[in-house]
């Protein structure tokens, strides 16, 4: 299972939570909380299909001159 795929998981909970919740400010709340999670879930999913590399720098002219 992905992260993006957890994130849904949790969101369908929190919806479901709210649909039995009573209070309506509690059902706010874990409705904005789902709406929360289904976003992570999104960016999770575009995190996964990007590559990050990062390439040392590599020595400046003067530093190989021994000159500041």
């Amino acid at each position: 299972m992905t992260a993006g795929d957890d994130y849904r998981t949790k969101a369908a909970e929190l919806r479901a939570r709210a649909r039995r919740e009573r209070d309506t400010n509690i059902r706010a709340d874990l409705e904005n909380l789902a709406r929360a999670f289904l976003r992570l879930a999104e960016q999770a999913d575009r995190n996964s299909q990007t590559d990050i590399f990062y390439e040392t720098p590599g020595e400046k002219d003067e530093d190989r001159s021994g000159q500041p």
